[in-house]
């Protein structure tokens, strides 16, 4: 058996899995302060500590830099002089956000063209100097990227190992060339914002594991990552921004799980928001290209979402019109069906037959129809947004508030399936290890694929898949005509099934 446990900004959802892949138990909890309190809540309420794995899905860093909370100074060190000088480290940040981030940054020469030629020689000396101001300033964690450093990253591994020999084991190093995808400034600041994570996910990483402990569970520990795989507690403690999109990916996963689709619009509907994204094979549709989180231009993995602001704790206006405003996790308290004095969605929803939940009476007098059309336009226009042609796309609705909806105009399929409010926790629950290679190749198409694929595939069993179950999940082809020699940009995803008996032995 396993656990599936998701930390949401209003509730902690967990489900327990049986090993023939049915649901056996679900329970909501509500998220707390420190979140491993939550979490221990949700295990209790499962009531099973003879599980073979428990994974965990967790907004926690996200949050941290959208509340520009909890996060450490970075010294941000970049290779590439004498390129790269006219645009400094951190350059496009938020001003908020930079305040707190921004500890030093260093131009040092170093990097490399497209093809894996330097750009000019890494200065030894100078990365000495660097760190001795790093180390004269008190930072503990330090940001190092290189220009190309997806196709060749030797200059940053060789400032790492100087960079650590002087600053010694207390102080964090991210290595751009294991975060981000081509493209440096976007990189950069993916970099920059995982460093300022490291310290955060040890403190989040161990309370989980001791959340574990005390609720009798002596299984192994998972992360989920932004595309729907998982990583191990190093893995999370080296890579916090790889969980930044865990939540809606898992909810995707969950729906695919739940619903039986593998291609499907999906739409998790929370106490705030709507996140609409869409599944391809089983996996949602990443971003292409670059993302914005907290404001911050990055290049990472993440998962193509939308979001609107109407969740079943949305406030209704006079004229009718819901949300973005939401009561949040105050719901239980301010919802008239629950006794309070503000008129929510969940309300209409519970007026309207949709739901039983608190005391119908109290919105026996509401006449719910026209907001509640007005929600279903609102989230069928935005799957219409996220769709890609006029083909039929089914859709599935998932989350709490998804009761909200019973159509959606403009789509036929429209399903809602069991235990669709812990949608996200049995994502979580069913997670693969994946691999993913994603460079600048040079050479004959079918060399160059073939030898990504196989990249992609050894990466996935290192990370903890079984041998024989990997298989290639997408592949991204991208020339780059521009460029001399056949230049290729080759993205290639491989998943397969956690291997326990390896993680255990």
């Amino acid at each position: 058996m396993r656990i599936g446990i998701d930390v949401g900004g209003t509730n902690t959802d967990a489900a327990l899995i049986g090993d023939g892949g049915e649901v056996l138990a679900t329970v909501k909890s509500p998220t707390t302060e420190d979140v491993t309190g939550g979490v221990a809540a949700a295990l209790a309420g499962l009531g099973a500590n003879q599980v073979s794995a428990v994974m965990i899905g967790t907004t926690h860093f996200v949050n941290a830099l959208v509340e520009a909370a909890r996060l450490e100074p970075v010294a941000a060190v970049r290779l590439g002089l004498p390129a790269t000088a006219a645009l400094p480290p951190m350059v496009d940040w938020p001003e908020r956000l930079r305040k707190v981030v921004e500890g030093a940054s260093y131009l040092c020469h170093g990097g490399h063209e497209y093809d894996g030629t330097p750009i000019s020689e890494l200065d030894p000396e100078e990365l000495r100097r660097v760190a001795a101001d790093i180390r004269a300033r008190g930072l503990r964690s330090v940001a190092i990227s290189s220009v190309f450093s997806p196709v060749s990253d030797s200059s940053e591994r060789r400032a790492a190992e100087i960079l650590a020999a002087e600053l010694g084991p207390e102080v964090h190093l991210s290595l751009s060339g294991e975060i981000g995808r081509v493209g440096l400034l976007a990189r950069e600041n993916a970099t920059i914002v995982n460093a300022a994570l490291r310290p955060l996910a040890e403190r989040t990483v161990a309370a989980f594991s001791q959340a574990l402990k005390v609720a009798g569970i002596e299984a192994p520990l998972f992360l989920s990552q932004n595309d729907g795989t998982l990583m191990d507690l190093s893995r999370a403690t080296r890579y916090p921004v790889a969980t930044f999109a865990s939540g809606p990916t898992n909810s995707m996963r969950g729906a695919a799980y739940l619903s039986g689709l593998t291609d499907c619009a999906v739409v998790d509907i929370g106490g705030t928001t709507s996140d609409v994204g869409i599944l391809v094979g089983g996996f949602p549709r990443e971003a292409s290209g670059e993302a914005m989180v907290a404001e911050v231009r990055t290049n990472f993995r993440i998962p193509d979402v939308l979001s609107i602001g109407i969740g079943g704790g949305s406030l209704v206006a006079e004229d009718g019109s819901v949300g973005p405003r939401s009561v949040g996790y105050r719901l239980p308290e301010e919802a008239l069906v629950f006794g309070g004095g503000t008129l929510t969605a969940t309300d209409l929803a519970v007026a309207a037959g949709h739901s039983d939940i608190g005391d119908p009476s109290l919105v026996a007098g509401l006449d719910p129809a026209r907001s509640l059309k007005l929600i279903a336009e609102r989230v069928a226009d935005a799957v219409d947004r996220m769709r890609t042609s006029s083909d039929p796309l089914p859709v599935v609705l998932v989350g709490g508030g998804s009761i909200l909806i019973r159509e959606l105009p403009g789509f036929e399929d429209v399903r809602r399936p069991d235990h669709y409010a812990v949608a996200n926790a049995v994502g979580a629950a069913i997670a693969q290890v994946g691999g993913e290679v994603d460079r600048v190749f040079s050479g004959p198409r079918d060399t160059v694929l073939a030898e990504a694929k196989a990249e992609a595939v050894a990466r996935a069993e290192r990370a903890g898949a079984r041998a024989g179950s990997v298989r290639i999940a997408d592949v991204e082809e991208v020339p780059l005509a521009y460029l001399p020699g056949d230049a290729t940009r080759i993205r290639v995803k491989a998943v397969g099934d956690l291997d326990l008996e390896k993680i255990n032995a």
